[in-house]
């Protein structure tokens, strides 16, 4: 499991421009989504992500597949990866609180 990741272009002391996902939820609606952490499990990359506008909200999990040089963002359907994978991330958010 790897910690939150940051580009070459990033300086923890100042804003900088966030990759913006468009995310289409089970009911049609669109959400801006960012990438908030990232984890490996079995080899395997997963993005955290939030939705921009509400940063409160529960964060969704996808898995990272890369294609040559790209990366695309793959929903989870595999019964058995989900439950580990949030697992992991549940473990991640209890740490993160204390």
């Amino acid at each position: 499991m790897s910690d939150h990741k940051h580009d070459e272009n990033c300086d923890h002391g100042e804003d900088h421009e966030e990759d913006v996902f468009l995310v289409t939820d089970e009911d049609g609606q669109e959400h801006e989504m960012v990438i908030v952490y990232t984890f490996e499990s079995q080899n395997q990359a997963y993005a955290v992500m939030i939705d921009r506008n509400d940063p409160e909200s529960d964060g969704m999990i996808f898995r990272v597949e890369e294609q040559d040089e790209d990366a695309f963002l793959v929903n989870i359907e595999d019964d058995e990866e989900w439950e580990r994978v949030s697992a992991i991330y549940n473990q991640i958010v209890e740490e993160e609180s204390k």
